[in-house]
């Protein structure tokens, strides 16, 4: 592979993905119970997500603009392009520690070949382009085609998640102490997706049955083409509900594959156990 792709933890891609596409990873970091713990390496998703059933309320931090140095520095001696694939800076100030960094190295390395993307997307949204990425990188692609790739992709990626509990976008600032309250008692889910880089409501939904079937619906509205599309699911702790929605999309839409996995310890920290998210195109490459 001519051209290094950096990712950070944030895109919740399966660590097999690490090896098999020649992916560098650099790691958030997460706040439990006084330890901090590098996302992906030191702590895994359950853990996060079995204190926060207890109680806990998990605090995360960006990656620091050291970790992205180092990374862009280690390839650049190396005369080696890198194009980092970046969590949304609207969700996190991740994407511009790797600024800092960038900038520091552009002094230190005139010339070099450090290309910065900000997919304004969060979880397997933003592992999806990092994936279709790295997959065109390993097959030879050129630094422009790679980068028009990855725009195309933050341009048109789509999310719909629900959350189990209202409680947890509580902790995390996103809904009132009423709201949560009074969305538990109705059971009510809401569907949330990403626009502009940011979390937005979309609606909420009475019942945990009817859910997933929306979601479905509105994947169905928004995308299109999805028998030549990958599509990703992420779960907090509930791959049983996550292979249910899959069965409904294959059934429905019939796409090429779907990814399942996590969502990874700095998302999950702030969406809790019981997220459930999808990920698709809304336009596909001719």
């Amino acid at each position: 592979m001519n051209v290094q792709v950096v990712i950070d933890s944030a895109a919740d891609l399966p660590k097999k993905y690490y090896e098999e596409l020649s992916l560098e990873m650099v790691p958030l970091a997460v706040h439990l119970n006084g330890e901090e713990y590098l996302d992906n390496i030191t702590i895994d998703p359950k853990t996060v997500y079995d204190a926060m059933r207890e109680g806990a309320t998990p605090k995360t931090s960006q990656g620091s603009p050291e970790a992205f140095y180092e990374v862009f520095k280690k390839h650049s001696e190396q005369n080696k392009p890198v194009i980092y694939i970046g969590f949304s800076s609207e969700l996190s100030g991740t994407y511009q520690s790797a600024v800092i960094a960038k900038q520091q190295l552009d002094e230190e390395f005139p010339g070099n070949e450090v290309y910065l993307i900000d997919t304004r997307a969060a979880s397997m949204g933003y592992g999806l382009i990092a994936y279709h990425v790295a997959m065109a990188a390993k097959d030879g692609a050129t630094v422009q085609d790679l980068l028009d790739l990855a725009n195309f992709y933050v341009k048109h990626m789509e999310h719909i998640f629900t959350v189990d509990k209202l409680e947890y976008l509580q902790r995390g600032g996103r809904v009132s102490k009423t709201q949560a309250f009074v969305g538990g008692l109705l059971n009510i889910k809401p569907l949330l997706h990403v626009e502009d880089g940011k979390l937005v409501p979309l609606e909420k939904i009475r019942g945990s049955k009817r859910v997933l079937n929306r979601m479905i619906e509105l994947a169905k509205e928004r995308g299109q083409d999805f028998e030549n599309q990958t599509l990703a699911i992420t779960h907090g702790d509930d791959l049983e509900t996550a292979e249910k929605l899959a069965d409904l999309l294959r059934q429905e839409v019939n796409p090429i594959d779907i990814i399942i996995t996590d969502v990874g310890a700095v998302i999950g920290a702030h969406s809790g156990p019981g997220t459930i998210a999808l990920f698709f195109l809304n336009e596909t490459r001719n």
